[in-house]
């Protein structure tokens, strides 16, 4: 992965160009929201998977998600760089297992724009616990007592049924 001009390429071996169907993907530096780099290869992985090689240990090509398309080339027990895209660029996410993630999220957060448009109307992803937020693996954020109560509110109870053949002997 480097910085070509005013391009992030992203070039693939042989064999992840033959499954996912390209050489190289190139993402626009101006079309960058947020590069972060994840422990957790399998974290990045959203929606179904489209073209590509899905093998267990090995996805390589393009997935299928809410906010648009992700290219993801990650291999597992490896350390995920991962942008996150505007709505001019090709993908809205674009995953890849990087040799060296930290050296490259700050070459590429150096070539990021300064003040990165806002994304038009998509609504931000909660911060998960090991990136300093509160929501859990599942985007979920932490159970609140007043919407414990509400949500429980018109469930029917069922202690007060007595049963027929409940003490009897």
């Amino acid at each position: 992965m480097s910085v070509v001009g005013a391009d992030v390429v992203v070039r693939l071996g042989f064999r992840e160009g033959l499954a996912a169907r390209r050489r190289e993907v190139r993402v626009p530096v101006s079309e960058l929201r947020r590069v972060d780099v994840e422990s957790s290869w399998w974290r990045v992985l959203r929606g179904e998977p489209g073209h590509g090689l899905w093998a267990p240990g090995r996805c390589v090509g393009i997935r299928h998600a809410l906010g648009g398309e992700d290219f993801v080339a990650v291999r597992a027990g490896s350390v995920v760089l991962c942008m996150d895209l505007g709505p001019g660029a090709p993908f809205s996410r674009v995953a890849v297992s990087v040799a060296e993630p930290e050296r490259t999220e700050r070459a590429l957060r150096a070539a990021m724009p300064e003040e990165p448009a806002p994304a038009s109307g998509a609504p931000q992803q909660p911060l998960l616990q090991h990136e300093g937020g509160t929501a859990d693996d599942h985007g979920r954020p932490p159970l609140d007592e007043a919407r414990v109560r509400r949500a429980n509110a018109d469930r029917i109870r069922w202690d007060h049924v007595i049963h027929r053949n409940e003490g009897q002997g």
